[in-house]
């Protein structure tokens, strides 16, 4: 056996074929399937006030079945792990106070750096396996430096699959002990493989959404959480053919909330007598507005923006002015930049001013290929 290897199974096609893979390549492969979130309900029984747990259909169960029938199908044992106080703690609470706070957090990023290779990663460890596989597309390069190995966290081969933007706050002593085996292939080689390995869920159709929360309206899993206050809707012209950002505003209509939008965000339902759509281009937390106008509004873009929590993959700070290139949101083309700091601040100065820059997103660096790491928009 070529070592003992912990694989994260989802019960989808992607973390299935990296179980394949790795039993075909000869190593001790073991199934784990994560339970992170649980939905609640509420018991009728009482007038619908007291929150009970959902036994019979939990959000997870088809999951779990799914990782079974795989597990059985390669002959590896199926490992079922508890993570859900450590996914409440480390990722939904952050998400719902970064919210409140009137930024857009992105919780796929906090789930990979705290939970995925934050608990799961040293519970592989504390049950003796060498590594931990999941089914991220990314690849790792070890490279040695000044007499030291640095593992390289690299743009996988099928561009629209590239997770990278996701797993840029990771750290060495997190990839030293990680495995990424998709990351040579295009989704579509992996669906072959699935049904070269005769997997029971190579039609599976694949999951979008929350981490572990699944596809439901963002509103609406907030609403959960945050409550409402309604404030003015505003246009940010302050009068015809006027200069866009500024001046007096002419109040449209009511929001429910500024947790509940997003810069950028088609601003659905509300009309001008212009007839143009229009876009949330900004949110005042002071006055409770939350500002919107035209495709064209200045406010919609921005030729630079302040990064605070930096993380470097490789450990090391990089010198300045940095040129390279920046994501600032997952799929986005990669947009030529320069970082540097100015003020013990981070700051990145875009070629192109960029539409929709949101405070609590991330922007994520890369150089030739080489994902270098990135830290969230202030």
């Amino acid at each position: 056996m070529r070592g003992k290897i912990l694989v994260a199974m989802s019960g989808g096609v992607d973390s299935s074929v990296v179980a394949a893979l790795l039993v075909s390549q000869g190593y001790d492969v073991t199934g784990a399937f994560m339970v992170n979130y649980e939905e609640e309900g509420t018991n009728s029984a009482n007038g619908g006030e007291d929150k009970i747990r959902i036994i019979n259909e939990k959000c997870w169960t088809g999951d779990y079945q799914d990782a079974l029938r795989v597990a059985a199908k390669l002959g590896i044992p199926l490992l079922r792990l508890d993570f859900r106080k450590e996914y409440k703690q480390k990722v939904l609470d952050y998400m719902y106070e970064e919210y409140r706070l009137g930024r857009t957090p992105n919780p796929d990023v906090l789930c990979n750096k705290f939970v995925k290779f934050g608990f799961w990663l040293e519970k592989a460890k504390e049950l003796g396996f060498n590594k931990l596989a999941t089914g991220h597309y990314a690849l790792l390069r070890e490279v040695k430096e000044k007499n030291k190995k640095i593992f390289e966290l690299l743009q996988a081969k099928d561009d629209n699959k590239d997770q990278t933007y996701f797993l840029h706050q990771l750290n060495q002593e997190q990839l030293k002990y990680t495995l990424f085996p998709l990351g040579k292939y295009t989704k579509p080689e992996v669906r072959k493989m699935a049904k070269k390995y005769d997997l029971p869920n190579a039609e599976k159709e694949e999951s979008m959404g929350i981490c572990f929360v699944g596809e439901v309206p963002m509103k609406e899993f907030l609403m959960k959480e945050i409550k409402s206050k309604p404030g003015n809707i505003v246009l940010s012209l302050p009068a015809r053919g006027g200069v866009r950002g500024g001046g007096s505003r002419e109040v449209l209509g009511q929001h429910e909330g500024l947790p509940f939008y997003t810069i950028g965000q088609r601003s659905l339902g509300i009309k001008t007598d212009l007839n143009k759509p229009l876009f949330i281009v900004d949110k005042k937390a002071e006055t409770n507005e939350l500002v919107v106008g035209y495709e064209d509004d200045l406010l919609l873009y921005k030729k630079e923006a302040e990064v605070v929590d930096v993380n470097w993959i490789d450990g090391q700070m990089p010198k300045f002015p940095l040129k390279c290139e920046v994501r600032l949101r997952h799929r986005q083309d990669l947009q030529e930049c320069v970082v540097d700091v100015e003020n013990n601040k981070v700051v990145v100065k875009f070629a192109k001013p960029q539409r929709a820059v949101t405070p609590g997103q991330f922007a994520v660096f890369y150089k030739k290929g080489i994902c270098l790491g990135g830290g969230t928009i202030k």
